[in-house]
């Protein structure tokens, strides 16, 4: 891959993802009950870095939280 190809970190998505939460006043339990999962173990997931949102669940998290998807991820 080129060095100038853009790539998703995926801690610090994680971490703006858990910001963005925080600073619109949204809890874990807010996001499973929109996104209709019945564990929240996925949100953590996301936070944590360990995982992604669908395209789909990205879509919602970001009409949920009033921006973007660009303004969601970070990119290398």
């Amino acid at each position: 891959m080129s060095s100038n190809t853009p790539t998703i970190n995926l801690t610090a998505t994680g971490a703006n993802i858990k910001a963005l939460l925080k600073n619109k006043g949204f809890k874990v339990a807010d996001v499973q009950n929109k996104l209709g999962f019945h564990t929240p173990q996925a949100i953590f997931k996301w936070m944590r870095g360990d995982a992604m949102p669908s395209i789909d669940n990205m879509v919602i998290l970001a009409h949920m939280l009033g921006v973007t998807i660009d303004e969601i991820l970070v990119l290398n």
